[in-house]
This record gives C-alpha cells, sequence and structure tokens, in this order.
C-alpha cells in the first residue's frame, strides 16, 4: 500500500454531497479520531502504522472519504479498537456504493416479480464482473480507476437477488445485438453468454431473447423495467415516456405492462432462446 499522495485516494471513495449516508461515514471518522488520540498517534504516525498516507487518515476522519475494508481491518488492528471500528464495515460496504444504486438495490430486494427489457446492453443482473467492468470502461467521459471499481462492485452486489429466499421471480428480455456486441474482446464475450446460459436455468428465471428481424413489437422506445412487491404496489420505468422518471401511478404502469407483455409474447421462448444464445455462442 501507498503512502505517497498519489495512492492515498485510491484507497476508498469519495461521499457524494447531499447523501445521507455522510452521517454514518462521519460516525466512522470521529470514532478513527478517539481512538487515535488515545493511542497517542498523531495523524502522520497512525498514517504510516497502517500504510496508509496522511491525507487519506485525515479525509476518513472528516467524513469525506469511505474507507476500503483493508483499511478498517489495519485501523482496528494497529488502534487496539477490539472491534468497535470493524463493526462499521457492513455500514461501509453499503456507503460505497453510489446512492442511485443504493436506492435500486433496496427495490430489487423488496420485489418479488421483476420484467426486464433490455435494447442496447445487457442487463446488470446478467453481466460477469469482466463483462461490467469493460461496459463501463466504454463511458465517456471515463471513469477514474476508482470509480471504474466501485460501480463494478455495485453491480456485482445486485446479484445477491440470485440468492433469496424466496426467490423472486425474474423475466428477462434481451435484445439480440446484446448477446452479439463483443465488448471487452472475444473471450469476454463468450463468457459472458455462458454465463447466461446459466442463468437462463435457473427455475425462477425466464430469459428471453428478442430476434432483430422482428419489427412487430413495442420495444422500439427503449428499456423497460416494472418491479412489483408483494402488497400489491409495483413501480416501473421506461426511456422513452413519463420523462424516463420511475412510475407508481397504477394507469401508467399499465402502459407499461401492456408494453412488456407484447415484447414476451413477440419474443423467443424461453426455450428458443438458451438455443439461440447457444447458437451465438458457437458462432463467437
Amino acid at each position: 500500500m501507498s503512502t505517497d499522495g498519489e495512492g492515498v485516494d485510491e484507497s476508498g471513495w469519495d461521499v457524494e454531497p447531499g447523501d445521507e449516508i455522510a452521517s454514518v461515514v462521519e460516525a466512522l471518522g470521529h470514532q478513527q479520531k478517539r481512538w487515535r488520540e488515545a493511542a497517542g498517534l498523531s495523524a502522520p504516525e497512525f498514517g504510516e502504522a497502517i500504510g496508509y498516507g496522511e491525507d487519506l487518515v485525515r479525509k476518513v476522519e472528516r467524513g469525506a472519504r469511505i474507507p476500503r475494508p483493508e483499511y478498517l481491518d489495519a485501523a482496528d488492528r494497529v488502534l487496539g479498537a477490539g472491534g468497535f471500528i470493524l463493526a462499521m464495515k457492513e455500514e461501509m460496504a453499503k456507503a460505497r456504493y453510489p446512492k442511485k444504486v443504493r436506492e435500486l438495490a433496496k427495490l430489487e430486494e423488496r420485489a418479488v416479480e421483476l420484467c426486464l427489457y433490455s435494447t442496447h446492453n445487457v442487463h446488470g443482473l446478467l453481466q460477469t464482473p469482466e463483462f461490467a467492468e469493460a461496459l463501463l470502461r466504454t463511458r465517456r467521459p471515463a471513469l477514474a480507476q476508482g470509480e471504474l471499481e466501485r460501480a463494478v462492485a455495485a453491480r456485482m452486489a445486485r446479484q445477491s437477488i440470485y440468492g433469496r429466499e424466496p426467490a423472486p421471480e425474474l423475466s428477462f428480455v434481451q435484445e439480440e445485438v446484446t448477446l452479439r456486441r463483443p465488448i471487452g474482446g472475444t473471450m469476454i464475450l463468450r463468457r459472458q453468454l455462458e454465463h447466461m446460459l446459466e442463468i437462463g436455468q435457473l427455475p425462477h428465471v425466464e430469459l428471453q431473447v428478442m430476434p432483430t428481424n422482428r419489427g412487430d413489437h413495442p420495444g422500439t422506445g427503449g428499456r423497460i423495467q416494472v418491479l412489483k412487491f408483494a402488497d400489491g404496489s409495483a413501480i416501473g420505468r421506461t426511456d422513452d415516456e413519463f420523462s424516463g422518471r420511475p412510475v407508481s401511478d397504477p394507469r401508467q404502469l399499465r402502459v407499461l405492462e401492456l408494453r412488456y407483455g407484447i415484447i414476451r409474447a413477440r419474443a423467443l421462448t424461453p426455450r428458443e432462446s438458451l438455443d439461440f444464445i447457444e447458437q451465438v455462442l458457437g458462432e463467437t
């Protein structure tokens, strides 16, 4: 680990302005400072002892930086905190993800049924880490390395949905182009297709492909997402209507459900879709 000025900012994530998680990060910082001062260590001495720079130590203590797990391990050990600093590990793990991702993950955790139509990219819940990283690297302006790692980790964390009990029902419809675009190169795409074949065989997942030659469906306006909850409520979003914002009004949801239903009917069946993905894999 580096103690120079370049390395310190790679050891955590900035707190987004206005994020409610800031109070939790500040609480960690206050606790670290209290333990550090009780140990009779200055910020530079503490940073040297744990293998990080003074700048990072001070950022953590004023609540401006979300530290990585290994930083918390070292801090708890050096300060002899007996697990008090480590107790914040789970909260920091949540805080590391951008606010929008945390909000989406909370909705996905509550959902009992998810209906997801993707037009340009493989859906995030279907992506491998390597594919997600390659896809995020196409963004412009380019993400800094720390931002890239944070985004990939957040996307992968959402996939814990597959291990939920009881499992939610997941319905994916992917446009054919998303299976053929060589994001990250041939080998990354091949592993992505293999992963989709694995996910598509889960009992609570229906994965369908919309062939490019199907022109008679109402998905030309972009992505559609509908999440349904146990209490009968739902939330949805589409790219081309309602200003692209999430909606929960029953009349607006009916529009999205109608579109999604027709899209599913026009797409290949789940069995046909897995065969199609296998065919694309063989051609890749």
